[in-house]
């Protein structure tokens, strides 16, 4: 499935006449306030601020992880009040980190709306195209929108699912959390060290572009195919992160190159909220 879109393909939609809706996610976990600082200094024209903690998450309860996706209903009056409907284009961005922007897509998918992208490169590129940038204030203040929505539950699984498949010969579990926090070897976040059992690393900053996002936030696809060489496309493969954020990159990376995926949004966070669930450390 297509869910990224490049500058030069923002600016042709822009062109169109088509309805259109720009999100601004930019954020940071460790800085709550960087998206709307960083929205104050600069943002594409007519892009209105998103903040992941209130508009993408529910609070953070005994269970769900502690980014749980926001309960369809709530979440669906958000995007109306954005002017989301269902004959509006959705393009989400950031910082080209693909983060905050992907998840927000994601989120949309799970409404049954697919006519949403999350913007390649995100503001870098646009800018290096030379988009219109502003600081004004966008207010979301919509009365007329209706996003009729048909959940979609198929690309997305939960705790108990991911239970079930542990060390199942036909599922591989993707950890998309740095290296030495799937080791057990250090964990910032937490209250636990460690990784789903059964669980493969790959994190997800190693398919990002990080020198250059002016072109592509992602490395080529050729990359990501050796990348992910080990992965076998026939097994079912499930991503997850520390909250359900970072997964997001690596989900986009496996769509580029055409592999089928599903996600665990709650993510170690939930695994870990569960006193019973075993946590490894170590290479597997």
């Amino acid at each position: 499935m297509k869910r990224l879109i490049s500058v030069p393909e923002l600016f042709e939609l822009m062109k169109s006449g088509k309805k259109y809706v720009l999100l601004d996610c930019r954020f940071d976990l460790m800085n709550k306030n960087y998206g709307a600082d960083s929205y104050r200094e600069g943002h594409i024209k007519g892009a209105y601020l998103v903040d992941i903690e209130k508009d993408l998450a529910d609070p953070k309860s005994e269970h769900g992880g502690r980014h749980p996706f926001k309960n369809h209903m709530d979440f669906k009056k958000t995007m109306e009040n954005f002017g989301i409907s269902n004959d509006v284009t959705v393009v989400a961005y950031d910082d080209g980190d693909m983060q905050g922007a992907a998840r927000l897509i994601f989120q949309l998918n799970n409404l049954g709306f697919y006519n949403a992208y999350v913007l390649d490169g995100g503001l870098v590129s646009y800018k290096h195209f030379n988009g219109d940038i502003e600081k004004e204030e966008n207010v979301a203040d919509n009365k007329s929108a209706k996003l009729d929505v048909k959940i979609d539950n198929s690309f997305i699984v939960d705790m108990d699912y991911v239970k079930s498949k542990l060390y199942d010969k036909d599922t591989i579990l993707i950890d998309s959390r740095a290296k030495n926090r799937y080791l057990g070897l250090e964990e910032p976040v937490d209250k636990v060290a460690g990784h789903i059992p059964s669980a493969k690393s790959y994190f997800f900053m190693d398919v990002l572009n990080v020198d250059d996002m002016t072109k592509s936030s992602f490395k080529s696809p050729e990359y990501l195919k050796e990348h992910f060489k080990n992965l076998d496309p026939n097994k079912e493969i499930i991503v997850y992160c520390g909250s359900g954020i970072s997964l997001m990159v690596n989900a986009l990376a496996l769509d580029i190159i055409d592999i089928p995926y599903k996600i665990y949004p709650g993510s170690f966070s939930d695994w870990i909220s569960y006193d019973d669930n075993k946590i490894a450390t170590g290479e597997e």
